[in-house]
This record gives C-alpha cells, sequence and structure tokens, in this order.
C-alpha cells in the first residue's frame, strides 16, 4: 500500500508491506524506531519473541510524549514489565499492528506532536 500524505515537514512513512516500510525513498527491512523530531534508530528485534524491556527502555530515554509500538502483522501487546520505563516517565504508549502504526505515526507526525513510532518488522 502506497501512503500519500498532504505536505508533512518531519520524516513520514511512504509506504509498506510484507517484511517493509518505506522512508521517503528508501525501503526498510529491519525493525526500526522513527521520530517526528528527526530521530532514526536501528530497534534489533526481528521477532516479537526478542523484545525485551531493554527495547522500550532506548524508547524512553528519548523522552517523547507518545510511542506507538507497531507489533507486526498482527496486534500483540507488551509485557507490563517491558514499558516500565515508559509508566515511570509518563509517556504514553499505543499498541497495533505495524501496518496500522504506520498510518497513525504520519497522522500525529503531521500534526506537530513529539511522537515516536518503533517497527518491528518481520521477516516473512
Amino acid at each position: 500500500m502506497k501512503i500519500h500524505p498532504d505536505v508533512i515537514t518531519v520524516q513520514s512513512i511512504s509506504g509498506y508491506g510484507p517484511g517493509w516500510i518505506g522512508l521517503g525513498t528508501e525501503k526498510i527491512t529491519a525493525s526500526v524506531v522513527i521520530g517526528s523530531g528527526g530521530e532514526r534508530l536501528t530497534w534489533n528485534c526481528s521477532r516479537f519473541e526478542d523484545l525485551s524491556a531493554e527495547h522500550f527502555d532506548l524508547l524512553a530515554a528519548l523522552n517523547t510524549e507518545l510511542v506507538i509500538f507497531g507489533s507486526g502483522e498482527r496486534l500483540r501487546f507488551p509485557q507490563g514489565a517491558w514499558i516500565k520505563s515508559l509508566i515511570d516517565k509518563q509517556i504514553g504508549l499505543e499498541t497495533m499492528d505495524t501496518p496500522a502504526a504506520c498510518r497513525t505515526y504520519n497522522i500525529l507526525a503531521g500534526e506537530g506532536r513529539s511522537v515516536v513510532v518503533a517497527l518491528l518488522i518481520e521477516t516473512p
């Protein structure tokens, strides 16, 4: 699916499909963290089962208003112990499948919100 946003002045997701997302003209095939403030970090996990509290600690360190967690091709929720650092910093967390997370990130980033999307990109 291609996404064609209105004029957005922050980095936005240009498309997605099984095993990839588009960031501008680049095709990304590994899990990634993207922020409306220009952040882009490798998120070292290729399966939901690989996730741990350390992955969410990295997100908490970004000190954003909201984290959108794209849990892969299907909706899966992180364990409570994983998100303690987000709770401690009062950072909101929304969980959805990766395609929905891409769309939601674009909308919120386009509105000027301080938002980070953490996308689990699973190998097909």
